[in-house]
């Protein structure tokens, strides 16, 4: 009978979790390896047979964070009766989430790849694409809102997409400036004035 490999000395899930946080918090060129194996609590053949290179090691980070802190956006625009209710509180969610004084200020998918270099494109494209979905999810909420009678028929579901997803973008940028919940709520409501007056009365 075959001898059975040794079981990791580590939990998965928690290492990339912390993993996770790593990059949320000092962005893909930032964190080093030792950054992460120190804060995984594993040393670099392990994190190697684990979960491969650095940048396969990042893609599982984000999907996770896509299902956790990420996820509001997502739960926001299908979980809401309205699109305007929709656009609002992933608005308002998102913000609560990047000032939470417990995490990493900001939206990952937006600053761990703000800084890059030629190495690193593939990390870029990826982030890139990720953010064009949210804003191809936000043009769809939209676009139900008009279908279902509660935005305006010829409401500019395209250019209210790019805005919106525009702000949510310049809230996580703030939000990492130190810029607080109450003036990052204040912005976002002057934006939804634009959405309010696209609403069927």
């Amino acid at each position: 009978m075959a001898e059975r490999g040794r079981p990791r000395a580590f939990d998965r899930d928690v290492a990339l979790r912390r993993a996770m946080e790593v990059f949320w918090e000092r962005g893909y060129e930032g964190a080093s390896m030792s950054d992460l194996t120190t804060a995984m609590s594993i040393n670099s053949p392990s994190l190697y047979a684990a979960f491969g290179d650095k940048e396969s090691l990042f893609r599982e980070a984000v999907a996770l964070y896509g299902r956790a802190e990420g996820s509001r956006t997502a739960r926001a625009l299908s979980e809401q009766p309205t699109a305007y209710a929709a656009i609002a509180a992933m608005l308002h969610d998102n913000i609560a989430m990047y000032t939470d004084p417990g995490l990493p200020q900001g939206c990952m998918v937006v600053l761990a790849g703000a800084t890059y270099t030629t190495r690193n494109a593939s990390v870029r494209e990826f982030l890139t694409e990720a953010r064009r979905r949210t804003t191809a999810d936000i043009q769809a909420r939209l676009e139900r809102g008009v279908v279902e009678g509660d935005l305006k028929t010829g409401t500019d579901t395209a250019a209210l997409a790019a805005l919106f997803s525009t702000v949510l973008y310049g809230l996580s940028v703030q939000a990492r400036d130190g810029v607080g919940h109450t003036e990052l709520t204040a912005a976002a409501d002057s934006a939804l004035e634009i959405l309010a007056a696209a609403r069927n009365a």
